[in-house]
């Protein structure tokens, strides 16, 4: 209901201000009153556009807004409360409650809910608001100031009127709508009907229809939007209304869409709708369910980075602690250190001291015989007094303070065409010296040339010559002043190390940053033949656009394609979204495309895509489903528990391939913020300078033995080392032992019951080869119904050529299974243990560890290097191989093998290589080893006759040595990788890694990460990536020589092009960064 009021006036109201009777203000109450005979609503509007500047109201209403207006002038005092500020506790006018202190811009909303007492109170002062106009407009200025006076005193007294009107109408519509609900037999309601967000509104109960009836005491207790927001308590008080209604003024949240709300009587007694609770909608607001679901994900992002904020100033603090306390330590080290140096130069020095003297008479003597440090000196020396006598040139060699420096003193001595007298007779020559400014002693010694040229010295028979310096700064103030200037120096030094360390240390960050962003960004367009988006980097709370090619999948020729897709590994709270029909993309490809909004909590963007709306047939990337990660969202994935069981591990027990992969990829998936722990045997061949925190964690009894296990890092994973006392690892070899199989099938079972024992609960078990094939069918057995259900188990073949039974077991009990290369995945996929489970069998490609290998931070190379100065470093690298290996220092293309000698390496291919290279005018080296004596006694032969006859440019190392495959990644301009067969290989990647260009054979993974300049342009620009190196396919001689002959001969024949090359293979990535997101989204596939 709106009630209006309008007053009709001539258009200048001064002159009806003087005659006061001929104002007539009538007024009109709805349908609550019949319509008096005088009543114009046509009035108020013309008041309205004549009078803005005189302070009346335009229009005055007993809707929400004339409610919200007329309770803004009427605010009272309330007690204070818990709830959010912004709901007020309506009170009596004249309570003693305190008022609850208003927030900076919120709204006070402890009105008043007991009109009459306002009324009254109103009415009563009216004589009083006439007196107080009157005195205020007893000064008079003039005839306009009683004019004036007249004006302002009839404003008031029609404000005050006016307000007394709005509120007795307020007064009959709330009466009126306590009538309706008492007549519905309803015991609440609010007012106004319509709840809007940013205003008022007051909640009414009648206390005799409700279970409170016979409570002295009645609150409203409630929240917002399903209870998700600024919760409130407040006290009902009684009402003018007739019966026993009790109300209570609150405010609105601008955020809110919905209040909910019980009563009860401050304790257990409650009325709350029949268990259903109160609630009334909020209309017109800004938000709905799902945008204030947005809105709180906003404010915990907020939270989330204010806690993020303090979180980092309370690291920075800590680090700041840290670093003052390292830095006292320091300066007493440096302290210490240099009083025990001062201390040793003073012993030393005494025996110099006690040898010097100041002349020795027809030898030398000094000029002014009185000196001191700075000074300027004259040397004499008797050249014929010793072994020099016969020398043309005679030079002073010499140092101070016992030689303290080193060589600091270079002088040639000229004739000094003395006069013959009985003390100075002989061939006396000198050199004018300048004293050092610290020295105590002088020492020197007299040559026939400067110190590069010299032959024949006269160093006083093997004694030096020294002289003492007469006058010197007191002993023990001099030591105390050598002490401080050790100290000083120390520090600087310190001070640059630090430096120079911290300057190392956020280069190499930031190019580790710069490598994982370059990754990503090709993983993800790496797709783009059949999925992409756009933008390509996926924004929480941003639409995105999906483009599929349907051409290049199982749903090519569809006639319609669906998208159907959700959030977070399809565990979002909204569950997924409804299936959409793909539109053709707009540049005319055979791209179809989508669009969806990403929730602000979003990490993870999941799809597939159908035939039909229903289903039918599905792309599903072979059933790990598309998955693209989500930047800026405010939840972050739940990490996995992941554990390995296997027994290689780099560098701790390492024999082939295997031990990387166990290391490296448990290092990349930690550092995706995943949990991961490694168990492994404790052999007792382990090398143990490589683990950190060994400790004894517990003991537990299986197989008939007692299993103790210790904890420790390798290389910062997380390792539990089996110890069973039955000695099956303290066989001093990993393998080699007749009852290898007995052995590591019991490490197996062992470590599946140190889990159960132990309590942990992995999401993951991964295990790799024949070796921990054992895993997967003794979980099955045995594990999956005790305590870890909910465990999967993924297998690894690293090299199908052993164990072949035991591999086909675990392919048979895995949950899903992988091997180490897409081509050799599809190698082996006709092998009869692979193909009845293709359906869960994946290649990943292995990846190398770009902190164990890398150029910028490697101890075994003479220069550091990156791919900025890459031509650089590798020279320096090439120079050092020459002269370590003893081969000829010439700019020659050098080739590098190092590999295992096995007939898998391709032995037969590598010998021909050796001596094509040498045929080309090349250099090569080769490190390595062959377990087989004979092929080993056979490259002993060879070597011996390389050596003999190329001795300058052919040199085989027939053993291993870590430090020196490090300096030939780096020396070596090409490395050969001939397998026969390579699952995936790793020496081609490091390679790469120092710049040095592959040549190998195509076969499993060294084709899916070599690609040949010549002829794989377009399969390398299917993955992104630059051609990389020269391959081959037969394994005879003729193909080796196609390959290297191209490599050479780019060498000799375009050096600029060839160090581009260099350039680019550094600068791909073949660090775990790829493969760690790949076996992140098999391990989710696998828990499906």
């Amino acid at each position: 209901m709106e009630m209006c009021w309008q007053i009709q006036r001539p258009a200048s109201l001064r002159p009806v201000l003087h005659q006061k009777g001929r104002l007539k203000i009538n007024t009109c109450i709805g349908f609550l009153l019949p319509r008096p005979k005088s009543c114009s609503f046509s009035s108020l509007a013309s008041l309205e556009s004549q009078y803005n500047s005189n302070g009346f109201l335009h229009q005055i209403t007993a809707s929400a807004d004339f409610s919200r207006k007329k309770q803004g002038r009427m605010a009272a005092s309330g007690p204070k409360s818990s709830a959010p500020t912004g709901f007020g506790r309506p009170t009596t006018v004249g309570s003693d409650q305190k008022r609850t202190p208003k927030k900076h811009g919120e709204k006070d909303s402890n009105a008043t809910s007991k009109v009459t007492n306002e009324v009254s109170g109103i009415i009563r002062k009216l004589p009083e608001a006439k007196a107080d106009v009157q005195k205020q407009s007893s000064v008079v200025f003039g005839e306009r100031n009683v004019l004036d006076r007249s004006e302002t005193e009839d404003d008031a007294l029609l404000q005050l009127k006016l307000k007394v009107e709005r509120e007795n109408l307020r007064r009959m519509e709330i009466e009126a709508l306590a009538e309706k609900t008492l007549a519905r037999g309803d015991r609440m309601f609010v007012y106004p009907l319509t709840a809007k967000p940013d205003e008022d509104i007051e909640v009414f109960l009648n206390r005799t229809l409700s279970t409170l009836n016979n409570e002295p005491d009645v609150l409203i207790m409630g929240a917002f939007n399903d209870w998700r927001w600024k919760s409130f308590t407040r006290s009902l008080e009684k009402t003018w209304i007739l019966g026993d209604w009790l109300s209570c003024l609150l405010h609105i949240p601008k955020e809110a869409y919905k209040m909910d709300f019980v009563f009860f009587n401050g304790q257990s007694v409650y009325d709350n709708n029949d268990s259903k609770d109160f609630c009334i909608d909020v209309k017109g607001g800004m938000m709905d369910k799902v945008e204030f679901e947005n809105f709180l994900l906003e404010e915990k992002w907020r939270e989330q980075e204010k806690l993020a904020k303090e979180e980092a100033e309370r690291e920075r603090q800590e680090e700041e602690k840290r670093r003052i306390e390292a830095r006292k330590a320091a300066i007493e080290a440096d302290r210490a250190q240099a009083k025990a140096e001062a201390q040793k130069r003073r012993e030393m020095l005494q025996q110099a001291l006690e040898k010097a003297v100041v002349s020795v008479r027809h030898v030398w003597y000094i000029e002014p015989s009185n000196f001191k440090g700075e000074d300027k000196v004259k040397l004499y020396y008797n050249k014929s007094s010793g072994p020099l006598a016969n020398a043309k040139e005679v030079w002073i060699h010499g140092g101070f303070n016992n030689w303290v420096d080193g060589l600091s003193i270079v002088e040639k001595l000229v004739d000094a065409e003395l006069k013959a007298d009985d003390s100075k007779s002989g061939d006396w020559w000198f050199a004018e010296v300048r004293v050092p400014v610290r020295a105590l002693v002088i020492d020197w010694v007299f040559a026939d040339g400067p110190p590069e040229g010299a032959l024949l010295y006269d160093n006083n028979s093997r004694q030096d010559f020294h002289a003492l310096v007469p006058l010197t700064t007191p002993e023990e103030v001099y030591w105390s002043e050598e002490e401080d200037l050790m100290f000083r120096k120390l520090q600087e030094e310190r001070r640059l190390k630090e430096e120079a360390m911290r300057v190392k240390m956020e280069k190499t960050a930031r190019l580790k940053a710069e490598t994982k962003e370059r990754t990503l960004k090709k993983f993800l367009l790496s797709q783009k033949d059949v999925v992409y988006t756009e933008p390509l980097k996926i924004q929480a709370g941003c639409p995105v656009t999906v483009f599929y090619n349907p051409s290049n999948t199982v749903l090519n020729g569809k006639l319609e394609v669906w998208f159907r897709c959700s959030f977070n590994r399809w565990t979002h709270r909204l569950g997924p979204l409804p299936p959409q029909k793909m539109e053709a993309a707009d540049d005319g490809s055979s791209h179809v495309k989508s669009s969806a909004k990403v929730p602000l909590d979003a990490y993870m963007m999941d799809f597939v895509f159908s035939e039909k709306e229903d289903g039918g047939i599905f792309d599903n990337k072979d059933g790990l489903d598309y998955h693209l990660p989500v930047v800026g969202g405010i939840a972050k994935e739940q990490p996995l528990h992941i554990v390995h069981i296997a027994v290689e591990m780099a560098p701790i027990a390492k024999v082939g391939g295997l031990g990387d992969v166990v290391t490296s990829l448990s290092r990349a998936v930690q550092e995706l913020n995943h949990n991961v722990d490694i168990i492994f045997p404790k052999y007792d061949c382990i090398k143990y300078n490589f683990v950190k925190e060994l400790q004894f964690n517990r003991s537990y009894h299986w197989g008939g033995t007692e299993i103790k296990v210790w904890h420790g890092k390798v290389e910062g994973v997380s390792v539990y080392f089996l110890d069973p006392q039955n000695g099956l690892f303290q066989r001093g070899c990993v393998y080699g032992c007749s009852d290898d199989a007995e052995r590591f099938g019991f490490f197996c079972h062992a470590s599946l019951e140190f889990l159960l024992q132990g309590g942990f609960h992995p999401e993951i078990l991964h295990c790799h080869d024949w070796s921990s094939a054992p895993v997967s069918w003794l979980f099955k057995d045995h594990y999956t119904h005790y305590g870890l259900t909910k465990t999967r188990v993924v297998f690894t073949i690293h090299n199908l050529e052993f164990g072949a039974v035991a591999i086909g077991k675990a392919m048979t009990f895995a949950d899903k299974a992988t091997t180490v290369s897409r081509t050799y995945a599809k190698e082996v996929a006709g092998n009869s243990v692979i193909s009845p489970h293709l359906h869960k069998f994946h290649g990943i490609v292995n990846g190398i560890d770009p902190d164990i290998w890398d150029p910028y931070n490697d101890n075994f190379i003479p220069v550091p290097y990156t791919s900025k100065n890459v031509v650089e470093g590798k020279r320096a690298a090439k120079e050092e191989l020459q002269n370590r290996l003893g081969l000829k220092r010439e700019d020659l293309p050098v080739v590098g093998i190092i590999t295992r000698l096995t007939h898998q390496k391709g032995i037969h291919l590598i010998k021909h290589a050796i001596w094509r290279t040498l045929k080309r005018n090349g250099q090569v080296v080769l490190l390595g080893s062959a377990p087989d004596p004979r092929i080993q006694n056979d490259f002993v032969n060879l070597a011996n006759q390389l050596h003999s006859t190329h001795g300058d440019r052919a040199r085989l190392v027939l053993t291993y040595d870590e430090p020196l495959s490090h300096l030939i990644y780096a020396g070596a301009d090409f490395i050969l990788v001939p397998s026969i067969f390579e699952p995936c290989g790793l020496t081609q990647l490091i390679a790469m890694r120092y710049g040095s260009v592959p040549v190998v054979r195509k076969t499993g993974g060294l084709y899916d990460t070599v690609f040949d300049v010549d002829h794989d342009k377009e399969r390398a620009q299917a993955q992104v990536l630059e051609p990389n190196g020269f391959s081959f396919d037969g394994a005879d001689a003729p193909g080796v020589d196609y390959a290297l002959n191209r490599a050479i001969s780019a060498w000799y024949d375009g050096r600029e092009w060839f160090k581009s090359l260099c350039k680019t293979v550094m600068e791909q990535d073949w660090s775990w960064n790829r493969p760690a997101l790949e076996y992140i989204q098999l391990y989710h596939s696998a828990r499906k």
